[in-house]
């Protein structure tokens, strides 16, 4: 490269960087550069300016009060149960001979559900037939041997006449005569054995009849827990062969109701409950009974409601888990404010002095904020009177207002000077 070369190479790069500007352009660019400078600072003053003027520079989520029916219920669960649920069973040991019955088969009063076998208990029948007769035949002969003694004390003292007394002798009478009240304690003892023999008979001929397992209601086999051929053994306790539900379109739900709630709750309150069979589905109920007795398991103390429940189109079975909410209050058109407005409470920051706030060095360089929450005091359940903190230009404002039934979400508010209108705080969003 010659000179000349270097020297239009060199002139490019100072035309490019505008090193060459006249002195006119450098002035511009500098008052340029200062005004620039102004704006930007006079923009940051002004935000910070902004700032002080918004408080505490908070935004708030609001939401307004509403108007509707507030359902207060208590939650439980239990097990649906048949309103009658028989449990049948065999008072006499033997082998099962026939089983008539299976599962869900429907019964009557009376039908033959099973039959033991019977040839031992029929020899005993036979047995204790022939034990009466003999007693009865031990009857009529201690009656003709009271019959011979006494003809023979009369005998006797039809001699004892006509001899004038000399005889028989006293002795002679005396021994008729206490024959002859053997011979009548001998029929009462043999009319006793026939008592005796009879009653075994009944019994025998009672047991014999047992050997058929008859229903005792009109119902559903739940369950079956015997087979032909199985032996069956009564000893202190009678085996249980079939379980019976009388009416399945009929049934109760128990529910284990808590101790805090169980003053809520009584008779003829309604209910709605659920099954995992049919989540979608909820069924109605009533409460029928509160028991007094308690039940404590692991520590918790309950009380059992019974529930009926309406069940025609047989979708429910015994044994399901339920949980039912038991509808405890209800009120119609009620003024109802979310349960967070009630836990709302802003947050208190400290206040700038007038020589900070007229600073310009702490509106650009302030100080970290020292913000605390303050609690409100929970009311007392006594009186019921809260505090809400209601969005007035752009800040919140303290109302108090006296509350009533809550369901966990919402809350009734019966008195207070608020309406469907008015935006109630329940959170704070976040800082500008």
């Amino acid at each position: 490269m010659n000179r000349t070369e270097k020297q239009n190479t060199g002139e490019d790069i100072v035309s490019t960087l505008g090193l060459d500007s006249s002195p006119g352009k450098k002035a511009f660019w500098k008052r340029w550069y200062v005004w620039v400078g102004l704006a930007v600072l006079v923009t940051i003053i002004l935000l910070f300016w902004l700032r002080g003027q918004n408080g505490n520079g908070l935004n708030y989520k609001t939401e307004n009060p509403t108007r509707g029916s507030l359902v207060v219920t208590v939650t439980a669960t239990g097990n649906l149960e048949p309103t009658n649920q028989v449990e049948v069973g065999s008072e006499l040991s033997g082998i099962v001979e026939s089983v008539a019955v299976d599962y869900n088969d429907v019964v009557k009063v009376g039908q033959v559900l099973a039959r033991l076998d019977t040839s031992k208990l029929k020899a005993q029948v036979l047995q204790s037939r022939a034990a009466v007769e003999s007693a009865r035949a031990n009857v009529l002969q201690a009656q003709a041997t009271l019959k011979v003694s006494e003809s023979d004390l009369q005998r006797l003292l039809k001699v004892r006449e006509l001899s004038g007394g000399k005889v028989p002798s006293q002795q002679d009478v005396d021994t008729a005569e206490a024959t002859l009240e053997r011979a009548k304690a001998d029929v009462s003892s043999a009319k006793a054995a026939v008592s005796q023999a009879q009653a075994t008979l009944d019994e025998n001929e009672t047991d014999l009849g047992k050997a058929a397992i008859l229903s005792p209601i009109n119902g559903v086999v739940l369950e079956r827990s015997v087979e032909p051929g199985q032996t069956v053994a009564a000893s202190l306790q009678a085996p249980v062969l079939f379980t019976l539900a009388e009416d399945l379109t009929q049934m109760e739900l128990q529910v284990d109701v808590d101790e805090a709630d169980v003053g809520q709750v009584k008779e003829g309150q309604e209910a709605n409950f659920t099954v995992d069979a049919y989540p979608d589905n909820s069924f109605p109920a009533r409460i029928t009974q509160v028991r007094y007795g308690s039940e404590e398991v692991d520590g918790v103390v309950t009380y059992k409601a019974v529930l009926g429940v309406n069940n025609a189109d047989l979708l429910l079975r015994p044994g399901m888990t339920a949980t039912a909410d038991i509808v405890v209050e209800k009120v119609d058109n009620a003024l109802l404010i979310p349960n967070a407005a009630l836990r709302y409470s802003p947050p208190v920051t400290e206040k700038k002095s007038t020589r900070q706030s007229g600073s310009l060095i702490s509106s650009l360089f302030p100080r970290p904020p020292h913000s605390e929450t303050t609690k409100r005091e929970e009311s007392s359940a006594e009186k019921k009177t809260q505090t809400v903190w209601v969005l007035k230009g752009g800040q919140p404002v303290s109302v108090a207002i006296a509350t009533g039934l809550t369901e966990g979400i919402h809350t009734e508010v019966l008195q207070g000077d608020i309406d469907t209108q008015t935006p109630l705080i329940v959170d704070t969003v976040s800082a500008k």
